[in-house]
């Protein structure tokens, strides 16, 4: 019996925050059906286009033996995780081979890839998306500008469709009849229905600092933040207690900051190399700011707050 033939799926372009938000899933009762991942903006994919700065990309062996890569790609927005392995094309694994060498000597690499989303749900009730690559290639930073630009077009347009859709009954033939884009119709009344209310401010913040970058600060965005080795007294990062972390996180802010302030990432990466977990980091950075400790002069960049006597 021949195997029903089914249709490639379009590829939409996808920032990393819309896409590591999404929590739905949706699937087809045929065995051949694809899956879908349904963003908070209604973008219903199977398939993504996605680009950005290949910040990991390690290989491991898994308990039948076989070989992955499991690897990391940022956009201004966040992370994209994704792995390769036997499923892959031949050229996937070998160019993932030779990417994951060079990113432990520090090289950048900027990506472009094509990949099938995934989704997955454990037994505690957390979600988790990632990517499958199907193709992939180097870019060159005019590329990924480009690639930029267009992204946030696509994103904005999504948002606009979300804030037109609430306007309308939640129900398919309202939809229908409405001049909603035809294939985002099925995609928004399923975000609607899963996730309620969506707020869109991250989302314009995100933007803005994607098309920030797209439009004059491509340098920082495709140069690994740079990683300094902290003096004594910067905490016991064992104990991960708050003012360890406070401690670290201003060390990292005065030493690096030429007057414009420091990168969220660069933050980040230096409070991990001391030992801090990501998400401590992060939390940390919200407390400080929210209390005045430090500053956020433009979206993602800290100073420290200096004080009177200064």
């Amino acid at each position: 019996m021949q195997r029903p033939r089914v249709a490639r799926q379009p590829a939409f372009l996808l920032l990393a925050s819309e896409f590591g938000s999404a929590t739905l899933n949706e699937k087809g009762s045929g065995e051949y059906d694809p899956s879908f991942v349904i963003t908070k903006l209604g973008a219903k994919v199977n398939r993504v286009i996605v680009a950005g700065l290949l910040e990991r990309l390690e290989m491991r062996e898994t308990s039948n033996g076989s070989t992955l890569f499991q690897g990391q790609l940022r956009d201004p927005t966040g992370l994209h995780y994704f792995s390769v392995g036997d499923y892959n094309s031949e050229m996937m694994r070998e160019l993932s081979n030779q990417w994951s060498e060079r990113t432990e000597l520090g090289e950048p690499i900027l990506l472009m890839m094509t990949a099938k989303t995934r989704w997955y749900q454990t037994d505690e009730g957390a979600v988790y998306t990632s990517l499958r690559p199907e193709e992939a290639c180097e870019i060159s930073r005019d590329v990924y500008a480009n690639w930029l630009l267009d992204a946030c077009q696509s994103t904005m347009m999504r948002m606009k469709a979300l804030t037109a859709s609430l306007e309308l009954e939640p129900t398919m033939e309202a939809y229908q009849r409405s001049d909603l884009p035809e294939g985002m119709k099925q995609g928004l009344l399923a975000s609607r229905n899963h996730y309620e209310e969506v707020d869109l401010e991250p989302f314009n913040l995100h933007l803005m600092q994607a098309l920030d970058i797209a439009e004059g600060r491509i340098e920082a965005a495709t140069t690994p933040p740079p990683v300094v080795r902290l003096p004594d007294g910067g905490g016991d990062p064992s104990a991960d207690s708050d003012d360890a972390l406070d401690s670290c996180i201003l060390q990292v802010i005065q030493h690096f900051d030429q007057g414009e302030g420091v990168d969220f990432e660069t933050v980040l990466k230096n409070a991990a190399a001391q030992g801090f977990i990501r998400e401590h980091a992060e939390s940390a950075l919200e407390r400080m700011t929210d209390g005045g400790t430090i500053q956020e002069p433009r979206f993602g960049w800290f100073r420290v707050v200096s004080s009177p006597e200064e």
